[in-house]
């Protein structure tokens, strides 16, 4: 089991300020109004998948039980919004003392979900539910992005590994969320070491073009890292001339290379290339892994060539054309009063533009065809039909405030492969269409 992520081994500070002024404007106005205690259901979904995508990856959600977790106003934030007049003094006494204490519900990580899936489900009093929709949605926002493009990359792999190598690409916290989400999603290693620090996932590197440069010869280059890190090092071949630089690396190291990076030029072309060139040299062993602005298009194109691993950044994580999922916070159903036996009362909103929504508490399952492959996305209020009984995709997150379901990170990432694996393999097209299966509402 992976112990760093059923945990972060590093002091988290206060999550309560990664929200919107609003939330505790409402908050202030509610608690004066009376009705700071009905009890509410909140969901988040999203009203449509990113263009052209066929489905949706839900990743961030051990992240999102981290903020919960740590979502207090202590002195110092207290002290900041006394400071700003963002709210009262009776709204601060009652902050001072917020603690989440309400159940989550949600499509456990690493699941797919489609347009209209209640991702997750948010249940308590409206005061202390409300304040969690910001930090909820930019967590599942980003991370299921950045865990949508990967395991897109993934299929376009075809089982070759993946290394995430984007952190200089993005903001340096961003970065460490995005490493996480890109191993949800199917990638097998990240070059980022606060990722690996903080989650377990593994990291690897060599060298850069800058190691080669600060040498005399890329000979000398290419003997000091072999002498310091063995003969199965990854030797980087495309700073000056690609032919060369495969043939001195094969005399420096030996047949026992273990592998060279291509970062620059007509891959497919270089690739077939050094790959003739290590064989004629009796490097038969030796491993090509390519770079250089990859997404899944990239990747997909480079299916047949001889390339055993790919490096991917910039498009990896921005979600490749998709920074976000687009999901939203919205409460669902509420309670008449604060009676906790007051009967739940479904609310929508009702707007133009496309930005409806639909009442009630949901459950959500998924229907199967006779081959175990899944066929619809099915959503409803009412009582749940028996044959779908079993195949219900919420699982409970949060009990009275106590999370539930934390995981090992092996174990988001395993169900991911088996959810996708799941789908109808037009899934894994890359090409525009619409989601591969369609969303019913009982």
């Amino acid at each position: 089991m992976n112990t760093a992520d059923l945990g972060l081994p590093v002091d988290v500070p206060s999550t309560a300020l990664f929200t919107d002024h609003y939330e505790l404007t409402m908050l202030q106005a509610a608690l004066k109004g009376g009705t700071a205690d009905r009890r509410s259901v909140f969901e988040v979904f999203t009203r449509r998948l990113p263009e052209g995508r066929r489905y949706g990856v839900v990743a961030g959600t051990g992240r999102v039980l981290d903020a919960v977790e740590n979502f207090r106003f202590d002195a110092d934030v207290i002290g900041f919004l006394r400071e700003r007049n963002v709210v009262d003094e009776p709204t601060l006494e009652w902050l001072a003392s917020y603690r989440f204490g309400g159940d989550v519900w949600g499509y456990p990580e690493g699941e797919v979900y489609f347009a209209g899936s209640p991702v997750l489900r948010v249940e308590g009093s409206f005061a202390e539910c409300v304040l969690l929709e910001t930090v909820v949605l930019s967590i599942l926002n980003h991370d299921s992005a950045i865990a949508a493009a990967a395991s897109r990359m993934a299929s376009a792999a075809g089982g070759r590994p993946l290394i995430e190598m984007g952190a200089r690409r993005t903001h340096e916290l961003a970065a460490v969320a995005a490493s996480r989400a890109a191993y949800v999603g199917g990638f097998t290693t990240t070059s980022d070491l606060a990722a690996g620090f903080r989650y377990g996932i593994p990291t690897v590197g060599t060298s850069a073009h800058a190691f080669t440069l600060v040498h005399d010869t890329e000979r000398d280059a290419f003997r000091a890292q072999v002498d310091s890190l063995g003969r199965g090092t990854t030797l980087l071949v495309d700073t000056y001339d690609v032919a060369e630089a495969v043939r001195l690396a094969v005399e420096v190291a030996g047949p026992e290379l273990g592998a060279v990076r291509i970062d620059s030029g007509d891959l497919l072309l270089v690739a077939h290339r050094v790959r003739q060139q290590l064989d004629e040299l009796g490097a038969t062993k030796a491993r090509i892994i390519v770079t250089s602005d990859l997404d899944e298009y990239a990747i997909a194109s480079l299916a047949a060539a001889p390339v055993d691993a790919y490096g991917v950044g910039t498009q990896l994580v921005t979600g490749s054309g998709h920074p976000t999922c687009s999901m939203v916070y919205k409460i669902v159903a509420r309670a008449e009063s604060a009676d906790p036996k007051a009967p739940l009362l479904p609310v929508a909103k009702k707007s133009s533009g496309g930005k409806t929504s639909i009442g009630g508490r949901k459950w959500a399952a998924r229907r199967l065809d006779k081959y175990g492959v899944a066929e619809t996305e099915v959503i409803g209020t009412g009582p749940v039909p028996a044959e779908l009984a079993d195949s219900l995709l919420q699982v409970r997150l949060v009990k009275d405030g106590q999370v539930v379901a934390r995981e090992a990170l092996d174990v988001v990432r395993d169900r991911h492969a088996r959810a996708r694996a799941n789908l109808p393999l037009s899934a894994t097209q890359l090409s525009r269409g619409e989601p591969v299966i369609p969303t019913e509402y009982v």
